[in-house]
């Protein structure tokens, strides 16, 4: 609790901006190694990280899976506070999902007990809500209920928000660093039907603009949700704006191709990518991706499922043009390549439906602007 609120004691409102600090914190593989359970985790919680894209027959369930195979420090997180007083909380602002919840004091189960839980008689203007909620895993889920609170997200207090109170939550849970996730999408994928905090901020007469933007940086602080507009602290240029494909509900946008030197390697004849900060990597089809590593040099490891590199060839590997919107936003070596505590480098490529994730938005600022259904890129700063 401590530890949360000098976090929180850094958030800061600018011109009218909220800000909101995040976090680079041990991802759940470096937990899971220090405890000799990676191996089994990733045996038992296979990672699709396209899953929560797909079309769900039942729209209470909403397909989250494990992700082993990112690099140790690659989660972002901020602090928001629930209730009156305010209980704090660390998540996950997620722009691949809608819904806010967190930990609920009734939570039994082990990936519960070293995380924050909200108790919902500590707060005067806690509601209970009637309906349950279950967010479906892998092989296991997290199921709880919603209620109504005031959440605080710097000096902003957002009322009568609808969140979810999990009361048991799948084994690997336990490996995050996070408390909980805070869903920035649209509201259409909602699971808990209510409106979303963004949507609520705005409707509150509590954001300058309907908008949001996310800096993440590649060191352990640094990086930045701004609600309510951008900050050109944060990026250089223009602004590179692309409409919304659909109403999926998704932040989706349609890129053009994906080139190397000029040449197509990837995506010919446009595909759909949804941009998500939830998803470490840049994820595609498996054609797609392997024809990437091939460009770029690099070759499967002993294991058959990650693709290396040589460190040394970072300096003479090409750059990767995503042609998105009549813009090319090229993505150099260091931006695509990962080298862990081992001093081994791999791509930030993975096999599924297109996601523009981490690898993608740490190298371009990206804006949200959900009263145009636009979203914008800028060279990160």
């Amino acid at each position: 609790m401590k530890s949360a609120v000098v976090l929180l004691a850094f958030v800061a409102i600018a011109e009218g901006l909220i800000k909101i600090p995040l976090f680079r914190g041990m991802s759940a593989r470096q937990v899971l190694e220090e405890k000799g359970l990676f191996e089994e985790y990733r045996r038992k919680f296979p990672y699709n990280p396209s899953a929560k894209f797909q079309p769900r027959v039942d729209q209470s369930l909403v397909p989250i899976t494990f992700d082993p195979e990112v690099s140790r420090t690659m989660t972002y997180y901020g602090v928001i506070g629930i209730g009156t007083p305010p209980q704090f909380f660390k998540v996950l602002f997620d722009t691949g999902s809608s819904d806010l919840w967190i930990p609920s004091i009734n939570c039994t189960s082990p990936a519960c007990y070293d995380h924050a839980k909200f108790n919902s008689t500590a707060s005067s203007t806690f509601q209970a809500g009637s309906k349950s909620f279950s967010i479906s895993y892998g092989t296991g889920f997290m199921s709880g209920i919603t209620g109504y609170d005031t959440i605080k997200i710097s000096d902003i207090y957002v009322e009568h928000q609808i969140f979810g109170l999990s009361h048991f939550e799948a084994p690997f849970l336990e490996a995050v660093p996070w408390d909980g996730i805070l869903g920035l999408a649209l509201p259409g994928i909602s699971v808990e039907g209510g409106t979303t905090v963004i949507n609520n901020m705005w409707n509150q007469g509590k954001l300058p603009q309907d908008l949001f933007s996310i800096y993440l940086s590649s060191s352990v602080e640094g990086s930045m949700l701004i609600l309510g507009g951008t900050d050109p602290l944060y990026f250089s240029g223009g602004i590179n704006w692309v409409p919304v494909h659909g109403a999926t509900g998704f932040w989706a946008i349609i890129i053009e191709s994906i080139t190397i030197n000029g040449n197509t390697v990837a995506c010919s004849g446009s595909c759909q990518a949804i941009v998500d900060s939830g998803t470490s990597l840049i994820v595609g089809p498996s054609k797609d991706i392997n024809n990437i590593n091939g460009w770029v040099g690099a070759y499967t490891d002993q294991f058959g499922n990650e693709a290396v590199v040589s460190c040394s060839n970072l300096n003479v590997m090409p750059d990767i043009v995503f042609n998105i919107n009549g813009y090319s936003l090229s993505l150099p070596p260091s931006a695509y390549v990962m080298q862990s505590s081992t001093s081994q480098c791999k791509t930030g490529f993975e096999s599924g439906s297109w996601i523009l994730g981490e690898v993608f938005m740490r190298q371009f600022y990206t804006v949200f602007d959900i009263g145009n259904n636009m979203v914008g890129f800028a060279q990160a700063a």
